[in-house]
C-alpha cells in the first residue's frame, strides 16, 4: 500500500515511521540476463544455468547490483511526494547482501523513513530497506538509501 503526502512538511511528519511493504516481484533469468548485458557481468553463476546447477548456489543467482537496483521499483510503491519538482538519488550508506537471490525467487522490501532533513532547496530522506527473499531465512539485502526531493 502506497502513502502519498502533500509537501514536505507532510513528509517530515513521516520521519522515523514505517513505509510499508512492497508487492513480490519475481526475478527471472530473463532480467538476470538483461542486467548482465547492461553491465557487462556476464558471471557463470548469473547466466550459465546448467552450470550454476552444480555452482555453491545450486541455480543461478541474481547479481547484488540487480538486488541493489531493484530497491528503485520497489520503493516506488510506497511512498509518492507530490508538490516536489525533483527527486533524485543521492547515495547509499552500508549495503550488504546477507543472501543470494536465486532465478525465480520472489523479493520484496520492507522499508522505513529513517529520517527527514534540510538541504538547499528542498530535504534529504534516508530510508532504512530490507529487501526479503519469499521463504528466505535471511535478507537479500539490507541497506540504507539516500534520496533529495527539491521543491
Amino acid at each position: 500500500m502506497s502513502i502519498t503526502v502533500k509537501g514536505l512538511g507532510e513528509l517530515r511528519k513521516l520521519a522515523g515511521g514505517d513505509l510499508g511493504t512492497s508487492a513480490w516481484i519475481e526475478v527471472t533469468q530473463e532480467r538476470i540476463n538483461t542486467f548482465a548485458d547492461a553491465t557487462d557481468d556476464h558471471q557463470w553463476i548469473h547466466v550459465d544455468p546448467e552450470r550454476a546447477q552444480d555452482g555453491p548456489f545450486g541455480a543461478p543467482i541474481a547479481h547484488g547490483y540487480l538486488t541493489l537496483s531493484l530497491f528503485i521499483p520497489l520503493f516506488t510503491e510506497l511512498l509518492e511526494v507530490e508538490g516536489v519538482s525533483t527527486k533524485v538519488n543521492y547515495g547509499l550508506n552500508k549495503v550488504r547482501f546477507p543472501a543470494p537471490v536465486k532465478v525465480g525467487s520472489r523479493i520484496r522490501l520492507v522499508a522505513k523513513l529513517a529520517s527527514v532533513e534540510d538541504v538547499p532547496g528542498g530535504v534529504q530522506i534516508a530510508v532504512d530497506g530490507t529487501i526479503e527473499i519469499d521463504g528466505g531465512g535471511k535478507p537479500a539485502a539490507v541497506l540504507q538509501s539516500l534520496s533529495r526531493f527539491y521543491v
